[in-house]
């Protein structure tokens, strides 16, 4: 039988597999366009696809639409803008509010001065905070605090080189070693001054402010982060060029243990840090979280 031709009246099955493979395909109505007008074969008004298939049929050459929903002039009632076969892609930002719970995080403030804080509290302001409360740094007092100490040791130490030198070329033996004698403990005293002031720390955590001070007798003031009314810093000329600050905390109008903290540095920074976890905790905890996916952990 040739190409073309149409199988003879006796065979029914042949006729009808013919008119299965030529029998259209009817198209299923999309769920977004219901309640819109559709044509006679099913589809939408305004609605045209032509699609090229290989041989195989599984490789998809091009598909386009007008879409039904825009004003346009077409013929179809539809709108004159066409949409590509690829699907669509979207960038990381657009499906960052559907991340992390469903809620994007706050962005960090522009121009913001404050520093990574730290990890972890070193063994000196670890013992003083208990398990529910989080650590948000700690600092020593600037070094302007052992300007005097420091003052004294090097006149001291210059004052001794000239007096024992003198006392020597005229034979004082006795006076010379009461000279060194002297200048042994002005200079133990400046050393226990250093010392102090390495174990003297400004702790800040999300629920209060403490200052730790003392090597052999230890000290330690606190206040409340709630209980705080009024603060502010003040830094001279000196300061400024140096950078440290004095601070002043007041509670209820009382006198607190907690008062004046003096020669503390970067004051504007730990200003910033104090006033944000008073009343944006929230700003600390997405700051914190933004830190540590960076390095990983």
């Amino acid at each position: 039988m040739s190409a073309g031709a149409e199988p003879p009246e006796d065979d029914p099955n042949a006729r009808r597999n013919q008119d299965r493979d030529t029998e259209p395909i009817p198209r299923a109505r999309p769920e977004s366009l219901s309640g819109q007008p559709f044509t006679a074969t099913g589809e939408p008004v305004g609605y045209s696809a032509h699609a090229d298939y290989t041989a195989d049929g599984d490789d998809f050459v091009s598909d386009s639409y007008a879409d039904p929903f825009t004003d346009g002039a077409n013929s179809g009632g539809g709108g004159g803008r066409q949409y590509s076969g690829a699907p669509p892609t979207f960038s990381q930002d657009e499906f960052a509010g559907l991340q992390g719970g469903g809620e994007a995080r706050p962005p960090a403030p522009p121009g913001s001065r404050v520093a990574p804080l730290e990890d972890e509290a070193s063994q000196h302001a670890a013992r003083y905070l208990f398990p529910t409360e989080k650590f948000r740094g700690e600092w020593k007092r600037h070094w302007i605090q052992l300007a005097k100490e420091g003052m004294i040791a090097t006149f001291a130490t210059i004052a001794m080189g000239y007096i024992a030198g003198w006392l020597t070329k005229h034979n004082q033996s006795q006076l010379r070693t009461v000279v060194l004698a002297i200048w042994a403990i002005v200079v133990l005293w400046c050393a226990w001054r250093v010392a102090d002031w390495w174990y003297d720390r400004f702790i800040l955590t999300n629920k209060r402010v403490m200052v730790v001070s003392g090597i052999f007798s230890r000290k330690v003031a606190m206040m409340p982060l709630q209980r705080v009314t009024d603060m502010k810093y003040v830094q001279s000329l000196t300061g400024r060029t140096l950078g440290y600050g004095h601070f002043e905390l007041e509670s209820a109008g009382q006198d607190q243990a907690l008062r004046n903290i003096r020669n503390l540095p970067n004051p504007n920074e730990l200003y910033l840090r104090i006033v944000e976890e008073m009343y944006e905790p929230e700003a600390v905890e997405a700051r914190i979280g933004r830190a540590a996916e960076d390095d990983g952990t």
